[in-house]
């Protein structure tokens, strides 16, 4: 039950031409038809050994192949076919990409979302990728949330859909082999299991205990607070009564059992089901007031929505309301799960994700649910990844993903615990690096991240539009660091706020020795009158001049100071020399080697401004100076 559809047999995922079909293809089609894919991808290849394939027969094989995950072949079947097909649906160059991402073919993967997003420009999915071509380079940059390990008791069939209660863990299994394999993915029907937790690991596994297991498939569950009842997802079966719509269908329904003596009995068949649509993987709110799912029922946005029906307290239920397009898209989303904090999380692949269907969240509100977020690698990957629940006062979550293959072309779903390592609240970070004296944007330039205990948190490199997009846990201080061959390296610290936030870091060129020397035989700083102490604003210049000084290790300078006229002679001397002294004395300070440096004050005997006809003051002062003078 990975997806929605393998059990609901959602039939309006894809929809057939029946114009190429033939009665070369009326085995393999009935096969199809019956979502037996193994047997109908058999039937097909046998058609195209015999020289019988069509376009048809391709699309058939994509799709098939599509759906059993088998995503190599599915690719290659979908080149076939539209190659030699103009007209191929949006949702076909949909399904075309989605083949490719979970093959990772990340620049064909873009092109195919082009071709889709040029024939369905309306679509929220083309508007969603169109607005961010490159999304999957920043998916893949997040900081990761989750640390996932495989659990111990996952077997050789699939396993998925774990949901911990009450310190035992409910999931879902073929590994039944009693039951009758389902023509799919040739399993055995999936069976509710629960494992005990013994010193932290789950084992004894066994079929839950009552009347909820049937040779049909049973799909996720939910239990309350208190134990007592339990919401479950089963094929259209109840009393022995197996029923069909009238296209000769078996749909899924959401059924409620009541634990009586330690058994779950007294299968209930919810009012909001129905036999013509699919209704499937329960979640209870918190207070146990909603109970979400997922529904093929008609007026939704895509194969499957979310939903939500009040629980009200005779037990009786509202009427199911559709979450929206904010959550809802044209593709498939499902497995929903509310956590204590009222956060959405379920799995979508109509979603900008990673491949195969992704695990998002989305916060709750004032009622609403704000734009779904990817959780991003390692809980989502290239393969389906789905069902997770999660428990934020452990931060320990489980989630499936059929991510293996058994061998080539043919995965298995497995059940991962998923450990929070880091805030599952992240904020985009947008770091653009420029030239500070000409705006140019640099590329290549490394940013880095530390935390408060200076410890190394990420880092990245800018792109040739000079940007780096980090994601960092909202509300934590961090240091920011540039650095860039050939410029000063600049640091900044900051809290990161909860929405998007782009700093812009301009950073100055390093000199050249030619240049450095050309600087420091311009500068000089300038004295009261009378006085020798470096006054404020000659410490900015001298400032300037320890940083051209530690650039260029290999030059040594000579203060030169000077006085005005006014005075004696040798008074101006011995004035001129402390002037010289403090000046050297600044910049030793501050972190200038001592040997480098050399003093001489030259009193009046070299004015700027000679004054022999008067001087005003700020004549006077240009004269009361040091000045520099490189030498060996």
């Amino acid at each position: 039950m990975k997806k929605l559809y393998i059990l609901s047999l959602f039939c309006c995922l894809f929809t057939i031409s029946l114009w190429s079909q033939n009665s070369d293809t009326k085995k393999a089609d009935r096969h199809f038809d019956r979502f037996e894919y193994v047997d109908a991808i058999d039937a097909y290849e046998k058609l195209i050994r015999k020289g019988k394939a069509n376009n048809y027969v391709y699309r058939q094989l994509a799709i098939a192949n599509y759906k059993t995950s088998n995503f190599q072949d599915s690719e290659q079947f979908f080149k076939r076919y539209l190659r030699n097909n103009r007209n191929a649906s949006a949702e076909d160059y949909y399904t075309y990409a989605q083949a490719l991402l979970s093959n990772e073919k990340i620049e064909d993967y873009k092109k195919a979302m082009l071709d889709f997003s040029e024939k369905a420009p309306r679509d929220s999915r083309a508007k969603a990728f169109l607005e961010n071509p490159n999304y999957f380079e920043e998916l893949k940059s997040m900081t990761p949330r989750f640390e996932l390990n495989q659990l111990s008791l996952n077997s050789e069939y699939s396993d998925f859909g774990a949901y911990e209660y009450n310190g035992k863990l409910y999931f879902l299994s073929a590994r039944n082999e009693t039951r009758k394999t389902y023509g799919w993915n040739k399993q055995p029907a999936l069976d509710i299991f629960v494992a005990d937790n013994v010193g932290g690991t789950f084992k004894n596994s066994k079929e839950i205990v009552g009347e909820i297991n049937t040779k049909f498939h049973e799909g996720t569950l939910a239990i309350t607070n208190d134990g007592s009842t339990i919401y479950f997802t089963r094929n259209d079966f109840l009393n022995g009564n197996y029923r069909k719509d009238e296209d000769g269908v078996n749909h899924l329904k959401i059924y409620k059992a009541t634990l009586v003596n330690g058994s779950f009995q007294d299968i209930v068949d919810l009012p909001f089901n129905d036999v013509s649509f699919s209704n499937a993987n329960p979640a209870l709110s918190p207070d146990e007031t909603e109970l979400y799912f997922s529904s093929d029922r008609p007026g939704g946005y895509g194969a499957s929505d979310l939903y939500v029906v009040k629980i009200k307290e005779d037990g009786s239920f509202g009427q199911p309301r559709n979450l929206g397009p904010t959550v809802n898209t044209e593709r498939r989303e499902n497995f929903p799960y509310i956590d204590r904090e009222n956060t959405l999380y379920f799995s979508s692949d109509g979603h900008l994700g990673l491949g195969g269907l992704d695990v998002y969240y989305a916060k709750s509100d004032s009622g609403d649910f704000l734009p779904p977020q990817n959780l991003g690698s390692p809980l989502n990957s290239n393969a389906d990844d789905f069902a997770f629940t999660y428990n934020g006062n452990v931060e320990k979550g489980y989630v499936s993903s059929n991510r293996t293959e058994k061998k080539k072309g043919k995965r298995i779903d497995n059940i991962y615990r998923a450990n929070l390592v880091h805030p599952l609240e992240q904020t985009s970070l947008l770091v653009e690096v420029v030239d500070a004296k000409t705006d140019r944007f640099l590329e290549n330039a490394q940013v880095i991240f530390y935390d408060e205990d200076q410890n190394e948190f990420t880092r990245s490199r800018t792109n040739a539009s000079g940007v780096s997009k980090n994601f960092l846990p909202t509300g934590q201080k961090f240091d920011l660091q540039v650095n860039m061959s050939n410029y000063e390296s600049q640091s900044i610290s900051l809290r990161i706020p909860k929405t998007q936030m782009l700093i812009r870091v301009a950073l100055e060129p390093k000199l050249s020795p030619a240049e450095a020397e050309l600087l420091i035989l311009q500068e000089r700083i300038f004295f009261e009158y009378d006085d020798a102490s470096i006054r404020p604003e000659a410490a900015l210049e001298l400032d300037k001049l320890i940083s051209i000084l530690k650039e260029n290790p290999e030059l040594n300078i000579k203060v030169i100071s000077h006085t005005d006229e006014r005075g004696s002679k040798a008074y101006n001397m011995e004035l001129s020399q402390r002037r010289a002294e403090n000046t050297v004395n600044y910049l030793v300070e501050n972190g200038i080697d001592s040997t480098r440096l050399t003093s001489e004050g030259k009193g009046k005997l070299e004015p700027v401004n000679s004054c022999d006809s008067g001087c005003s003051e700020e004549e006077h002062e240009e004269n009361r100076r040091s000045e520099f003078e490189i030498v060996d």
